[in-house]
């Protein structure tokens, strides 16, 4: 029985696109038909395409800023040993604590962009 699915399926793959329906041209006709109803559909869809690349696009900002507040980290490690002596301890370690929190605020923000352009996270 494994044998014949193995077989019918490699058959498949070189048989089934012999078959398959071939791409033509349509008539000018029905182009003259159907372009109006494209642009009143093309109108109707762009102020709700314009919102989601706005809204994608502020995502994207969300996730530079992210990956510039990753630099931090070692930028938060020069500044607590080799500013220590100079007062930059404190302002070293919370870059440190931003440095390391930031690569996981930069994967959220890459798992919600998708949703970002539907219009689904502001």
């Amino acid at each position: 029985m494994r044998k014949f699915v193995i077989i019918a399926a490699i058959a498949g793959l070189f048989f089934l696109p012999s078959v398959m329906p071939r791409a033509e041209a349509i008539d000018p006709v029905t182009i003259a038909v159907l372009a109006p109803m494209a642009i009143r559909a093309a109108e109707i869809a762009t102020p709700f395409v314009i919102r989601g690349i706005q809204a994608g696009g502020a995502q994207m900002l969300r996730m530079g800023v992210n990956l510039i507040e990753v630099f931090k980290l070692p930028l938060g490690v020069l500044e607590s040993t080799l500013g220590a002596p100079f007062g930059m301890l404190s302002g070293g370690v919370n870059d440190i604590v931003q440095g390391v929190a930031a690569p996981f605020k930069l994967v959220g923000n890459a798992l919600l962009l998708p949703f970002a352009f539907f219009g689904l996270v502001t």
